[in-house]
């Protein structure tokens, strides 16, 4: 083999290599990302579910003294998580954002009536809380009505269950295509090398002699991909906990590292035994088959 021919394996061989990290780095950083959902499913759940809001409307003409104490009353009942007092004309600033409008100066007067916004915790958005809420609520006089959506408060309840299977499901799904994703992947890169596995032969090199280099190869190429994706997930990590830090959280390290742990595994394990049964079943074909082969 000449110099020039030599120099081109070596880039064959480094492009081959790049080619078989990235893929692995890629279907790892797949497969974390569900398994960082599958963990957090509950706590997504909870989230969306304290963020659905009652509002409870107050009559016109009501004391802002009285609203307050309305407002503290149901601050100390033990299935609500927060409320918020909002005015009428904090509601007509707010409705104005949303329509992007000023309707005032067209009606000619404010028609919103102040009002108290009020979140359950996760725990208790149920339509049994949500009616014994109600049945007390509307005892003070000054309270006109209670307003929620009951479709959005129903669906969540009966969906979680099942969002929770499904992506259990999908996750997988997606461990059992990186696994054929990892396996494909080795094989061509030990198809690619197929050369040097036939030189050993002829030369009388062992089984394992012949394994040893592809497999502490996976293994080199099994640990960089899963730093690599470990490294992409901690950025999205970052990201999402600076957008809904009461579900993302560093602070969560016990979740994070069985993750970060689990990937490596993966990365390891199944990059060296695709590794074996890949070169162990080259090693053990007919002459004539490789020959076709190559």
């Amino acid at each position: 083999m000449t110099i020039n021919e030599k120099g081109i394996e070596k880039r064959r061989l480094r492009g081959s290599n790049v080619t078989t990290v990235f893929s692995i780095t890629l279907v790892l950083f797949l497969l974390g990302v569900q398994a960082i959902m599958l963990c957090y499913t509950q706590k997504i759940s909870d989230y969306v579910k304290e963020r659905i809001g009652l509002t409870v409307v107050i009559k016109e003409f009501t004391r802002e003294q009285d609203i307050k104490e309305l407002q503290e009353k149901i601050d100390n009942m033990p299935f609500v998580r927060s409320t918020e007092y909002i005015t009428k004309e904090q509601a007509a600033k707010n409705l104005k954002a949303d329509l992007g409008e000023d309707f005032i100066d067209f009606l000619g007067y404010n028609p919103l009536l102040p009002s108290i916004e009020v979140h359950f915790k996760h725990d208790y958005l149920h339509n049994d809380s949500i009616a014994d809420f109600e049945k007390e609520i509307t005892r003070f006089h000054l309270v006109k009505e209670i307003y929620y959506q009951e479709d959005l408060i129903s669906f969540v309840n009966d969906n979680v269950e099942k969002i929770s299977i499904y992506l259990m499901a999908f996750c997988l799904i997606t461990l059992l295509v990186a696994i054929l994703l990892i396996n494909n992947t080795m094989r061509l890169l030990i198809y690619s090398k197929r050369f040097n596995i036939h030189t050993m032969q002829l030369v009388g090199a062992r089984s394992s002699f012949i394994r040893r280099p592809f497999i502490y190869t996976g293994l080199i190429q099994g640990v960089i991909g899963a730093i690599l994706a470990i490294l992409l997930l901690s950025a999205g990590l970052f990201y999402m906990n600076e957008k809904m830090p009461t579900i993302i959280s560093y602070n969560d390290i016990y979740t994070i590292s069985i993750v970060f742990a689990f990937l490596i595994f993966i990365g390891i394990f199944f990059t060296m035994l695709s590794t074996y049964i890949s070169v162990t079943r080259y090693i053990r074909m007919r002459s004539s088959d490789k020959i076709h082969r190559g």
